[in-house]
């Protein structure tokens, strides 16, 4: 299989489990539920500038996705503790 196929069905497949994420976080029954949905949705995002940095050819996308991931953990660290202590 060539690269950009490659490319693409990794692309189709980052999109088609974001939007399962996405459902998650809307129907999850539980604050927890939702907030790994959240997550999930993020680490695909983040997984989707890498495919997309390789596609396009542009080394800019993949130092995003090592920004935003970090800032996406620090985000899931501060939810966890959050709930931690209880929303009610």
């Amino acid at each position: 299989m060539e690269l950009q196929g490659a490319l693409t069905l990794a692309g189709l497949v980052v999109v088609i489990l974001s939007v399962l994420s996405v459902l998650r976080c809307l129907l999850g029954p539980t604050v927890p539920d939702r907030v790994v949905g959240l997550d999930t949705l993020n680490t695909l995002v983040v997984a989707a500038m890498v495919v997309f940095g390789a596609a396009l050819d542009e080394i800019i996308l993949v130092d995003v996705a090592i920004v935003y991931a970090l800032l996406s953990f620090i985000g899931t660290l501060y939810i966890a503790k959050f709930t931690e202590r209880g929303l009610s």
